[in-house]
């Protein structure tokens, strides 16, 4: 044992003799590329692609050692091409990189989404108060908003459309910002952990057929629950009404009381329950 323990220090010290300067550099140049990317793909739905990825790596390895003949073919075909496939699955992420390295724009390269974790109750329910004031204010002057509260489903691309804002939730923040002369009114809110984190998101439509009633908010609402686990609040600019989108489905003229229980417990459960992706409508009933 002492033998092989000398020889392990005699081969590390051998080691560090052998490196150079531009190898520590070059050491550092790829563990800081390996940073940004990961830093990159968490911002992003990307990120649960690349779980995809290697689960599907794990499976391949699986059937390889089984020497299933079938399933390793498949596998091998579409392993052949991964760089192909890597390629257009993560263009949105690819370019963003590009373009914020192109315009030297590196903090965008470096944020990490925390997606509501870490949320002490007591932060939780005061957060939940500012959003349910404000939207009891809008309610009755009627104004339109969109406000969209992150669960485990990163929302970079979404936050990408709009303008960063990065301020303590309040009633007041919000309210400001759909005022209608205000230029970011129009778009939609994005709270992140216990912050307003942009404001002006221009989110996705739902494809889904719904009600002629309802307008592009109310879709955007349900396309945004149906490409993640976010839940989405709006209020109707023509009667007020209040209604709560979350897993593709739309509960509308809902209380102030039933918004607030709702982001309270949609904080507080960081976005699921038990487990489960959250569901407003399961909840309710």
């Amino acid at each position: 044992m002492l033998h092989f323990i000398e020889e392990f220090f005699d081969g590390a010290v051998k080691l560090l003799r052998s490196v150079v300067w531009y190898d520590v550099v070059d050491i550092l140049f790829v563990a800081v590329a390996f940073y940004y990317v990961i830093k990159l793909l968490r911002q992003t739905r990307a990120f649960h692609l690349v779980k995809g990825i290697v689960l599907m790596g794990l499976i391949y390895f699986v059937v390889s050692s089984l020497n299933m003949s079938a399933s390793s073919y498949l596998f091998k075909q579409l392993f052949s091409n991964i760089v192909i496939v890597m390629l257009l699955l993560f263009q949105p992420e690819l370019r963003h990189a590009i373009e914020s390295f192109g315009r030297g724009d590196f903090k965008k390269l470096s944020l990490f989404g925390s997606k509501n974790g870490g949320f002490y109750e007591e932060e939780s329910e005061n957060v939940a108060q500012d959003i349910s004031k404000a939207i009891s204010n809008m309610r009755d002057s009627r104004t339109g908003a969109l406000i969209v509260v992150e669960g485990k489903t990163p929302l970079g691309e979404i936050i990408a459309t709009g303008c960063n804002v990065d301020a303590a939730v309040s009633s007041m923040i919000i309210e400001n910002i759909f005022f209608p002369k205000s230029p970011l009114h129009d778009g939609a809110v994005i709270i992140r952990d216990n912050r307003v984190y942009a404001a002006g998101c221009i989110l996705p439509l739902t494809q889904n057929e719904v009600s002629a009633e309802l307008g592009t908010r109310h879709r955007a609402a349900i396309g945004m629950s149906e490409h993640s686990d976010a839940l989405v609040i709006v209020v109707s600019e023509e009667t007020g009404d209040v209604s709560v989108a979350n897993a593709g489905t739309l509960e509308r003229n809902i209380s102030v009381g039933e918004v607030h229980e709702a982001i309270s417990t949609f904080l507080k459960s960081d976005g699921t329950e038990n487990g489960k992706g959250f569901n407003f409508l399961r909840r309710k009933k």
